[in-house]
């Protein structure tokens, strides 16, 4: 009845007797005397000695397995860093773990979840590159710095560097903030300013502005912020900040509105949702109202005021001349003669505050009055009028208009008529007149060089019957034109007696 045991050299083993621990078994050969013993072995390359009844058996026979065992306990708030060689292993709170002592080097770290979830420096560097459960790891940048939340509440800050923290049945955040930028987003804000002063005060800076206030934060020269009234933030310790008082006067100076407005596209986005902004081009005027109510006239530029507290309108007025058209005007002349006009003036606001005092829409009302003038200095005159001074409508249409016009400021400076177009039947009706005028005009001319003509020849004659000489000219005069028209002469006789013959035939 004798039972051998053997022990290879990798393995350990536990002797029972009827499930009774005994001891521990080194690598070796051993035999006992009776069926009731038992040896369980177990594989030294697997450190953690799992024995089934450890609890019992600690309680029994702790002083024996202290030397083969290393025994790591942790409570409710407790939690275990154990090296096994070169590799680490983490046991959570409430927890009964063994591993073999001797065949790899083993050592245990306990830590009181309680007092601190960090990790120490040392053991942050052993675990680099190695995932734990229940250990999570952090590196901060030397540019940043961590902000370490605990159940979604601020605990501390986190200079550049690596960190660990046991994660155990508790929610941990490191959340990184950028040191370059000068206004980040910090986490609840608020919350930051009332619960934790200690780090404000060692990295922040508080601005904040009262109701009839605004604030101008500068870092390195450059705006990167403009606060509300009645508002406060955050931002890292170095800015520069300008608090300026709005409660008299809104408007930005000159200076303010070349930095805010006329500056990057980065500013201007900025300070866009706090700025009333209105550029009044040259050779027109602004008008700026406040809650609905003139204040004053605004000369070319741009001007710049903070919003918060009133109610802003500019409206810019050109003080050019100005062209309007009163264009396709059908009207009946006094003689009942359907007319179609275009009427064309122009004008100028010589008071840009009574204009716009006293019309709410000032071309609409020029383009009124323009068609009430050209209607009545129409409909006053008969066509043949109209068509022979035209000169006459622009004169009563300029009248009139500038009388209407200059209590409301604005100045006409000059209302022609630009076309007349008449009904196709009455431009047919109108050819056919100056058709017939001309005719009798041309037949008046002809009847009158005829009648110079005549009285001409008449005088002629009168010289002709005193003076011989100039008739023996004028016969030659016609002798020649005579000869002009024919080839060839054959005369027979003397010339004198052909110019008597011809005399003589001449006569009745």
């Amino acid at each position: 009845m004798w039972k051998t045991f053997y022990i290879k050299p990798n393995e350990i083993g536990i002797l029972y007797h009827r499930s009774d621990f005994k001891k521990v078994l080194q690598p070796g050969t051993y035999t006992y005397f009776g069926r009731h013993w038992q040896v369980k072995t177990y594989d030294l390359n697997q450190p953690e000695a799992k024995i089934e009844n450890l609890e019992l058996l600690l309680r029994n026979h702790s002083s024996e397995l202290q030397e083969y065992f290393l025994i790591v306990r942790t409570s409710f708030n407790q939690a275990a860093l154990v090296r096994l060689g070169q590799n680490w292993v983490t046991i959570q709170p409430n927890q009964l773990r063994a591993f073999w002592r001797g065949f790899i080097e083993v050592e245990c770290h306990i830590f009181n979840l309680d007092e601190s979830l960090e990790l120490p420096a040392q053991f942050v560097q052993q675990l680099r590159g190695i995932a734990l459960n229940g250990v999570r790891k952090f590196q901060i940048s030397e540019s940043d710095i961590g902000l370490l939340y605990v159940q979604n509440n601020f605990v501390r800050s986190l200079s550049p560097g690596e960190y660990a923290f046991w994660t155990v049945d508790r929610d941990v955040v490191v959340r990184t903030l950028s040191r370059i930028i000068p206004n980040p987003d910090f986490p609840l804000e608020e919350v930051l300013i009332e619960q934790h002063p200690d780090f404000v005060a060692a990295y922040c800076e508080i601005v904040q502005v009262l109701n009839h206030q605004v604030a101008i934060v500068r870092y390195q020269g450059k705006v990167i912020s403009i606060l509300a009234p009645g508002s406060r933030k955050l931002f890292w310790q170095g800015v520069e900040v300008q608090v300026i008082d709005i409660s008299t006067d809104a408007k930005l100076p000159p200076r303010l509105v070349a930095e805010l407005v006329s500056n990057t596209p980065q500013v201007l986005s900025l300070s866009h949702n706090f700025l009333h902004i209105r550029e009044v081009p040259a050779q027109q005027i602004g008008l700026l109202y406040i809650n609905q109510e003139f204040q004053t006239l605004l000369q070319p530029g741009i001007h710049a005021w903070w919003i918060f507290g009133r109610s802003w309108q500019t409206e810019t007025i050109d003080l050019r001349l100005q062209t309007l058209e009163v264009s396709g005007q059908d009207i009946l002349s006094k003689d009942k003669v359907p007319l179609r006009l275009n009427l064309t003036a122009g004008f100028r606001i010589l008071d840009p505050l009574k204009a716009k005092n006293s019309l709410s829409d000032v071309p609409g009302f020029l383009y009124k009055e323009l068609q009430f003038a050209l209607r009545g200095a129409v409909g006053e005159q008969t066509l043949d009028a109209l068509l022979e001074n035209k000169g006459a409508i622009d004169t009563s249409i300029a009248q009139y208009i500038r009388e209407k016009t200059a209590e409301y400021g604005i100045e006409f400076d000059s209302v022609g008529v630009k076309d007349i177009i008449l009904p196709g039947e009455i431009k047919d009706i109108l050819s056919k007149v100056v058709e017939a005028e001309k005719s009798a005009q041309a037949n008046v001319v002809r009847r009158r060089e005829e009648t110079a003509a005549t009285r001409s020849m008449l005088n002629t004659a009168k010289v002709m019957e005193d003076n011989p000489v100039a008739l023996r000219l004028k016969e030659l005069e016609v002798l020649e034109r005579i000869a002009e028209k024919i080839d060839r002469i054959q005369v027979n006789g003397s010339l004198d007696n052909i110019l008597t013959d011809l005399i003589r035939m001449n006569k009745p």
